[in-house]
């Protein structure tokens, strides 16, 4: 594991990387649907999984920093926490590179903010669980406790997406795919997700045994 200050330079550096990615993304939304009421538009931002995880990256990235030592701050690094967020990060540079990538073509402003939230900001938290998170805390069933995000986010999507008419990802675009489609799609998602927190878990635990191992040699 690296040490404190390369961690606070790494965190400061990618928390307003990551903050930046996010205004440009909704900036960008802004002047593409200039008809669109702001409130509509918002309440659609934050109805991509992309963003709300991107969102959890940059505040893992920002309150170790600027909270250290108060109780977000201390939540924000804990070992369950960051290896959460490197869990749902993963899964959207996956899920993105291998369902959604081919699906558009963004240019310019629009290809920078892309590339940012699904490629830099997922890279980046897992490269700092990977150096900067101690090792060797995780449980499990842990892997099963960080299904409660993307639940959550299923939830609200059907409920947003029968109110609106508006669905964020293809796959799980009810009237278009119907429910059992959709409803499949969904679930195939949660068993990649679980299997996903299965490996970090292992990893978690297979590290934290070679750093006790080092640190009784």
């Amino acid at each position: 594991m690296q040490g404190p200050r390369t961690a606070l330079i790494w965190r400061a550096v990618f928390a307003g990387l990551g903050w930046a990615t996010l205004a440009l993304q909704y900036g960008l939304m802004l002047t593409t649907n200039p008809g669109m009421s702001p409130v509509g538009l918002t309440v659609n931002f934050f109805s991509y999984f992309t963003i709300l995880t991107n969102v959890l990256v940059a505040l893992a990235m920002t309150l170790p920093v600027v909270a250290a030592n108060r109780p977000l701050g201390r939540w924000a690094a804990s070992s369950g926490v960051r290896a959460g967020v490197t869990l749902y990060a993963v899964v959207v540079g996956l899920v993105y590179h291998f369902l959604l990538h081919a699906t558009w073509n963004p240019q310019g402003w629009a290809l920078i903010a892309n590339i940012g939230l699904h490629y830099v900001m997922p890279v980046a938290m897992l490269l700092d669980w990977l150096l900067f998170t101690p090792k060797g805390q995780l449980r499990w069933n842990d892997a099963g406790k960080w299904l409660a995000f993307p639940l959550l986010y299923g939830g609200w999507t059907v409920i947003h997406g029968l109110a609106t008419d508006w669905w964020p990802y293809w796959f799980i675009d009810v009237p278009a795919r119907g429910w059992i489609k959709a409803g499949a799609a969904f679930a195939g998602l949660l068993v990649f997700f679980w299997l996903v927190g299965l490996i970090v878990v292992a990893i978690d635990r297979r590290l934290g045994r070679r750093d006790r191992s080092a640190a009784s040699a």
